[in-house]
């Protein structure tokens, strides 16, 4: 199903008659590598559409990178500096992929090398050109006064394990690399001296946060993550990646049986008009779940944005419905 508001629709949780396509939009923007170029596309597709704002955007790893771009851009130079920005930073990834430490050993069987040693030891120098690229393509000072939509990134305390979510003010290059920061590849980032994991691991992306922050009825959550696999993964390669989509799509779960329930404080206004609304890249983009998210050649890349926009057109295109009939939302079980 590619849309959760049937399902909260009969907990009371959606406005009746919404005007369509939204005025005001909340976004929710899952991490996943090099599978973020969906959300680059999706991006991309509402920045087309004038009559649509952004109010706030959450995020984690490729999530929040995405986020500060289309912030920046749109600081910058509107939305075509912002469709711009994100083509730019995607390409210079895509081309920068070749010559990264991780990259040269993500062939080795079962991913062998980056598994047995720490990133300390395979990169010792901390090489890292997604620090470089956000330092070119983000004025963060101004970003952090000026943006035009609030911000909301997440990353994952290393001494406890919880969730961290920095606000517009506090973000900088640190605290998009440390909510990008998978650890058997990336050294630990450290703000004001705690250290800190990629997002990912405590929500992906944090949706609680954004509703409680976010001043819009309509939230849209790209998921990128794939939420199910057609066959029975026996390697051990094939069972790394399925137990880690499983894990990053476990918080996302969580959070909107938090969100179905009513289970957090003060919010029960905004459930009441709170319309969440989902687009899947594993739901456009045929044989994903078997696809690497280390993946940064550009015609993959160019596919996801390709996919992303079709799914944020469908989208717009399909009016909702009236309450009534209702599917579970991905990875919770029907009732």
């Amino acid at each position: 199903m590619r849309f959760l508001d049937r399902t909260l629709e009969r907990f009371g949780l959606v406005a009746q008659s919404p005007s369509w396509p939204p005025r005001r939009l909340s976004l929710a923007l899952q991490g996943g590598g090099s599978f973020g170029a969906f959300t680059w596309g999706a991006l991309e597709r509402l920045l087309d559409e004038p009559e649509i704002s952004f109010d706030a955007i959450s995020g984690v790893s490729a999530g929040a990178v995405n986020a500060v771009l289309l912030a920046s851009g749109q600081m910058e130079g509107g939305r075509e500096a912002a469709k711009a920005r994100l083509e730019r930073f995607w390409k210079r990834m895509s081309r920068a992929a070749a010559l990264t430490p991780s990259a040269a050993f993500a062939n080795l069987p079962f991913g062998l090398m980056v598994r047995a040693l720490s990133p300390y030891l395979f990169n010792p120098f901390n090489l890292n050109p997604l620090r470089q690229a956000l330092i070119d393509e983000v004025d963060f000072a101004r970003l952090r006064t000026r943006s035009p939509v609030k911000l909301l990134i997440g990353a994952t305390r290393v001494r406890d394990g919880a969730l961290r979510v920095f606000s517009t003010s506090e973000i900088g290059v640190d605290v998009v690399l440390a909510s990008a920061c998978l650890p058997l590849i990336h050294h630990t980032i450290e703000i004001d001296g705690e250290p800190y994991w990629d997002g990912g691991y405590a929500a992906n992306p944090p949706l609680i946060p954004l509703v409680l922050a976010s001043k819009a009825a309509q939230v849209l959550i790209v998921q990128v993550t794939p939420t199910s696999s057609e066959r029975l993964p026996t390697t051990p390669r094939d069972i790394a990646k399925r137990l880690e989509q499983i894990q990053f799509n476990a918080t996302l779960s969580a959070e909107l049986e938090a969100i179905k329930y009513g289970m957090f404080v003060g919010a029960t206004p905004k459930l009441r008009r709170l319309r969440i609304g989902r687009i899947s890249a594993q739901e456009e983009f045929v044989g994903l779940a078997d696809e690497s998210a280390g993946n940064l050649g550009w015609e993959f890349l160019e596919r996801l944005r390709a996919s992303g926009r079709g799914a944020v057109k469908a989208w717009l295109d399909e009016t909702p419905r009236a309450p009534g009939r209702a599917a579970a939302p991905p990875g919770i079980a029907p009732e």
